[in-house]
């Protein structure tokens, strides 16, 4: 599959990175030379300087007859315009990096795909999203439904009062048909378990349950269950500013923005909500407007860092949840070390977003799982493919895969050996990110 990307910041170089690592006919194009450079030079990464919008440099990068082109500069109309003109220029496929989210909208989907622009994507949207499901659940790390909520993915991170650790999965205790376990991470691990494998305090573990059996998956992990009321924001980003939009209305929020300017610019934009002046990385800010009353603590700013130690310090003051857009990957671990509680990552969840559009098969949805290095991913089963023609335990799937559960006539169910999957079930499974390939053979 021939890929252009154009735009080399944080979205664009991480999807980069991720496909060339697969083989791909790949081309990252910039029009800074100096974001190319060391990326040519230490990731074995084919780039080119040019511009997204100019017709020449297009032709130049091969976008003539290339399966797929995704524009994702910080710039909407210039990845709008890319798109268009890549398409018009023999592009099979597009896909834009949008902030505008009224563009998402359904009922536009055969407006823009007419202009050449096939595909839509707002990270900032994705990441509020994420955001706001950890607030309204406040004992996860992560929650992924399929197949509206007939699936339900809870990532947890347990602890020593846990009903579930040190217990072989061999021995029968979870045998009991309410959850399956799919993926622990443990110590920057990510470990796909087998009979002989068991969870550990302190480990974060994934559960594909059906919605009426999370609560019996809270009360199997010890978790306690508080509700959020009141949240500050670090910093008023536009993830910031979409997730106040997406919040309940019972939730009460207040931005900390230390820019006077830009707090005029969100008082005017969020007019229902509280915006001050302050630098939330000071002590004394945070004391001063009332962090003693906040239920969370949300750090979105562009700065992993500053976002990771402001939401150590709400943690010291008695914030019961804190929520961090951690960009720098490297830093992850680092975050969940120092029990940070849930973790962000913008890139992630856009690049597993577009990342589908590279799959033969027929995919739904590919979600990254932000604490491990580990996708789940929804495809359907294809009359005549591999998936579907013997029970799973007959089936030879890849090394560190496990298929959670399958959604058939919309009711889900937890997947066992004996498991037969049909033609046009939804099944979820989990893999290491570099197994998917293997995996998309069994469905297609």
């Amino acid at each position: 599959m021939k890929i252009i990307v154009a735009g080399a910041g944080e979205v664009g170089t991480h999807l980069a990175k991720l496909l060339a690592k697969e083989n791909m006919d790949i081309v990252l194009m910039d029009e800074n030379p100096e974001k190319l450079s060391d990326l040519e030079l230490n990731n074995d990464l084919p780039t080119r300087v040019g511009s997204p919008t100019s017709i020449s440099n297009l032709k130049e990068c091969g976008v003539v007859g290339a399966d797929l082109f995704i524009a994702v500069t910080p710039f909407e109309s210039v990845n709008m315009t890319a798109c268009m003109l890549a398409t018009n220029l023999g592009a099979k496929k597009t896909l834009a990096r949008i902030e505008n989210y009224e563009y998402l909208q359904a009922a536009n989907k055969d407006f823009f795909a007419k202009l050449g622009v096939d595909y839509l994507i707002c990270p900032e949207k994705l990441a509020a999203e994420e955001i706001v499901g950890a607030l309204k659940n406040t004992w996860l790390r992560q929650y992924l439904s399929f197949c509206n909520d007939a699936l339900i993915l809870l990532g947890i991170k347990v602890r020593e009062n846990a009903e579930i650790i040190n217990k072989p999965f061999s021995s029968g205790y979870f045998d009991h048909g309410k959850y399956r376990v799919v993926a622990i991470n443990r110590k920057n691990k990510t470990i796909i378990p087998s009979g002989s494998d068991e969870i550990k305090s302190n480990d974060i573990v994934y559960f594909i349950t059906m919605k009426n059996n999370v609560e019996f998956v809270r009360e199997q992990a010890g978790k306690v269950i508080f509700s959020v009321k009141n949240i500050m924001i670090m910093g008023g980003s536009r993830i910031a500013q979409k997730t106040i939009q997406y919040l309940p209305n019972q939730i009460n929020a207040k931005i900390l923005e230390r820019d006077k300017e830009k707090c005029y610019m969100l008082a005017e934009k969020l007019t229902d909500t509280l915006i001050i002046n302050a630098d939330a990385r000071n002590v004394d800010s945070l004391r001063s407007e009332g962090i003693q009353e906040i239920d969370a603590f949300v750090a979105t700013t562009a700065n992993s860092e500053a976002n990771i130690l402001a939401c150590l310090e709400a943690k010291r003051l008695g914030v019961k949840k804190t929520v961090a857009e951690v960009e720098n990957i490297d830093y992850i671990q680092l975050a969940e070390d120092l029990g940070i509680g849930t973790i962000i990552n913008k890139k992630m969840i856009a690049a597993s977003y577009i990342y589908q559009l590279t799959l033969d098969a027929d995919v739904l949805e590919v979600k990254s799982l932000t604490s491990a290095d580990a996708e789940v991913v929804e495809f359907v089963a294809k009359e005549g493919s591999k998936i579907v023609k013997s029970q799973i335990k007959n089936i030879r799937l890849p090394e560190n895969v496990n298929i959670g559960g399958i959604v058939r006539d919309g009711i889900g169910s937890i997947v066992y050996g004996n498991t037969q999957i049909m033609p046009n079930d939804h099944v979820i499974v989990f893999c290491v990110s570099s197994a998917i390939r293997k995996v998309e053979t069994l469905f297609t």
